[in-house]
């Protein structure tokens, strides 16, 4: 078990996706509850993303006209809908009495949360698909793009909230999963915490990572459960862990060298992401 007080940390201001899709309410549910814990300041972004608006597609000759009426019918579709997140957004932050603020962009979404990170300590969205306000089917790997733009950490949410009480931290001794692991446990976003550590495979450098790991955490007051699980492919069997162990977030690092997503997140981190049904907590 962990045990923290809030201003233990300094998550003084967080940034929470309106996003327009089912995951917005648990995100801002999380978003105002951390909130409340650690005194922060909320931001809402809701944005208009025009480079996903004008994506229609191929346009046959003579055709112009009515792409042109399409994107503008989308535009009046979002903005509605923008108008409708915004306004749920201050009555849920009324009725739990914080004082948000609310920004609303029209830009690219990885450049705007981009831009924004440099002014907020944590990125709360949904773990699939964002600003689509259910007029564009275009769902996109966003969390990888923002990755690679350095935004982190991000807690990327699941469509039913659920308290935080039990978290396994994904480790393999990288420098992402170490980051990762190392944020959380300073992090004390959520308090009195059952932890366990999980390196999957590693036969020979396993015990030494779990044990150094445990002390880590030990040295933050922290007491962590520890497993080494031999399996042939971490990827498959991380989430499947997850759920048996009643997991109600996973901690998990990623990496950032490339444009390709895989080499970006790294395999089994957008397996998790594209599949997950539980919280994750992402940094590189």
């Amino acid at each position: 078990m962990t045990s923290s007080t809030p201003g233990d940390t300094m998550y003084k201001r967080i940034l929470v996706a309106l996003s327009g899709t089912p995951f917005t309410p648990s995100a801002v549910r999380y978003a105002l509850e951390l909130a409340a814990r650690h005194e922060a300041q909320v931001t809402g972004l809701a944005l208009r993303d025009n480079s996903l608006v004008e994506n229609v597609g191929a346009v046959p000759l003579g055709g112009s006209a009515a792409a042109e009426g399409l994107i503008e019918g989308r535009v009046q579709e979002i903005e509605q809908r923008i108008d409708t997140e915004v306004r749920q957004f201050e009555l849920t932050c009324q009725r739990a009495g914080i004082e948000p603020k609310i920004l609303r962009k029209s830009q690219e979404t990885s450049r705007a949360l981009a831009d924004l990170w440099r002014y907020h300590d944590l990125t709360i969205i949904g773990l699939r698909g964002l600003f689509e306000y259910g007029v564009v089917k275009n769902p996109t790997d966003v969390v990888a793009r923002l990755i690679s733009q350095r935004v982190r950490p991000i807690v990327a949410v699941a469509r039913d909230y659920r308290p935080i009480r039990r978290v396994l931290v994904a480790y393999n001794g990288s420098m992402g999963s170490a980051s990762a692991f190392k944020s959380f446990i300073r992090s004390q976003l959520w308090p009195d915490l059952t932890i366990k550590i999980v390196v999957f495979n590693r036969d020979d450098e396993a015990h030494s990572l779990l044990t150094n790991a445990a002390e880590y955490c030990a040295a933050y007051g922290h007491e962590v459960k520890t497993e080494h699980v031999k399996c042939s492919t971490p990827r498959d069997e991380l989430l499947a862990h997850a759920y048996a162990w009643n997991a109600d977030m996973i901690v998990m690092g990623a990496r950032s060298r490339t444009h390709f997503i895989d080499h970006i997140l790294g395999s089994m981190t957008t397996q998790i992401l594209r599949n997950a049904e539980i919280p994750i907590y992402l940094t590189a």
